[in-house]
């Protein structure tokens, strides 16, 4: 059995300021509404088109800002990825679902005060298409009672060019005696992806 591998806020902070230096050869990098960015435990979550969002959503963030990444498993099963994911706190999840350990790690995080971030979608898309967002990110955000933090991430990055990633203001899913339905849940997953659209600048 392999040993776990803990989470490191120097190993964080290293990476990057290593990747930060490579990107930033590549993309002129800019976020837009830092202050939005609450002290604690916090859902982040933004639109998914490529795979350099996580990172340029770490760089939106900042470096003081620890945030633990919800990714699929599928990363894992790369032995020194899965050892770099692991040591930056990553959370692994099957696509399409949010299993019980994913669910329980997520909501240890935020006991902790610490931010999780997370692509609602569940897959990359484009401009022209259109996945419905799934409905862990509010599901988990209700019963953690943290708030929602929307960013919007520009899905057409040319190389050299200006990339602004802009945060939105948090805010908390509204109480409701009783159950929710799964259509309701739906309804607060579209809002939340509404929301990450009109950041767009």
């Amino acid at each position: 059995m392999s040993r776990k591998v803990e989470p490191s806020y120097k190993f964080f902070r290293a990476a990057y300021r290593v990747v930060r230096v490579a990107v930033g050869l590549l993309y002129r990098f800019e976020a837009r509404g830092k202050e939005n960015i609450p002290e604690g435990a916090a859902m982040v979550c933004s639109n998914h088109s490529s795979s350099l969002d996580p990172i340029l959503l770490a760089f939106a963030l900042g470096i003081d800002c620890f945030t633990h990444f919800i990714a699929k498993i599928e990363l894992y099963r790369i032995p020194v990825m899965a050892f770099v994911m692991r040591k930056l706190g990553t959370i692994s999840v099957n696509r399409g679902m949010m299993d019980v350990a994913t669910i329980k790690q997520t909501l240890e995080y935020f006991k902790n005060n610490e931010k999780v971030a997370i692509f609602p979608e569940g897959t990359r898309t484009s401009e022209t298409e259109y996945v419905a967002a799934k409905n862990g990110a509010v599901k988990i955000a209700e019963r953690a009672k943290v708030p929602l933090v929307p960013v919007y991430i520009p899905r057409k990055k040319t190389l050299f060019s200006k990339v602004v990633l802009v945060i939105g203001e948090p805010y908390y899913i509204e109480e409701k005696s009783g159950k929710r339905s799964a259509d309701e849940y739906s309804q607060l997953a579209g809002m939340l992806m509404n929301k990450i659209e009109e950041l767009k600048p």
